[in-house]
């Protein structure tokens, strides 16, 4: 089995009115190669007339952003001309790469009769070979996500991308992520085999439950060691689990703001290539 390293504690860091715990990065954990990024939003309630989701216009370049929409919604725009609004249950994958300029607001219809929200955002790095990549967006609602029902259907697995058994992810990979959501109903269990070269990314999003014989509790991110192969769950009551798992780039990071490159030089190349307009223009 493989060992527990250590259970982070997110940092609770609202964003005006949005209830925002950061996962990762935190003082106790930079990043878990290739995963660098997560920020948990809600889950709360937003009443009518509300002004939905603060994140309008801003630049991205050199990695990947995975959106969860647990439940609320979230109308995105951006610079390609790429447009959606994706519902509760289903994912967003976009590719920064070279740069684009993305929004990611409420619709419409949550701001006028508000509503339940709760949301996660994912950051993924890019390989040096790619971070200049051309800009890729693509919104999947829920139905479009597969579902893998496992142990007498006490276990559901959406499949966001990788594979599962010879079932294939909505989303492909570059680097080889595998990535999936997976609900529980109390005492359902799922054991997983990971190789020891795969860094883990394993946040309870809610529920709590039994990782390798140690008791997790919600909003926990659980690092383990690259040794073994096994992890076993077993829920103690209803669960919902954010799963991801990846060989490591183990290349340099360095990230300021929305960008993350390779070198300090790339940054700043960053910063004046956005503006000089080189990301193209936001008309929405």
């Amino acid at each position: 089995m493989k060992t527990i390293k250590k259970i982070h504690q997110p940092v609770y860091e609202p964003i005006q009115d949005l209830i925002t715990y950061r996962v990762i990065p935190t003082p106790s954990i930079k990043y878990m190669d290739p995963f660098l990024f997560l920020n948990h939003h809600g889950p709360q309630d937003y009443p009518p007339n509300n002004n939905g989701l603060p994140f309008g216009p801003h630049p991205h370049r050199g990695m990947e952003t995975v959106t969860f929409i647990l439940d609320g919604d979230i109308a995105h725009f951006d610079s390609s001309g790429e447009k959606s609004v994706i519902k509760s249950g289903g994912v967003q994958w976009m590719t920064a790469g070279s740069g684009l300029i993305h929004s990611e607001v409420s619709s419409d219809e949550f701001k006028r009769n508000g509503g339940h929200l709760e949301i996660l955002q994912l950051w993924i790095n890019l390989p040096a070979r790619s971070k200049m990549t051309k800009p890729f967006y693509k919104g999947l609602q829920k139905e479009q996500v597969p579902t893998i029902p496992l142990d007498d259907e006490k276990v559901f697995v959406n499949l966001v991308s990788g594979d599962w058994e010879g079932v294939e992810g909505a989303f492909h990979s570059g680097i080889g992520v595998q990535l999936s959501t997976i609900d529980f109903k109390a005492d359902g269990q799922l054991q997983l085999s990971i190789p020891e070269t795969e860094n883990v990314f394993f946040y309870l999003i809610r529920g709590q439950m039994e990782v390798n014989g140690e008791l997790v509790d919600e909003k926990k991110l659980v690092e383990f060691e690259n040794d073994g192969q096994k992890i076993n769950i077993r829920a103690t009551m209803p669960s919902v689990v954010l799963l991801g798992y990846a060989p490591p780039l183990k290349e340099p990071v360095v990230s300021q703001g929305p960008f993350v490159m390779n070198t300090r030089e790339e940054i700043e190349q960053a910063y004046e290539d956005y503006q000089n307009g080189k990301f193209g223009s936001f008309n929405h």
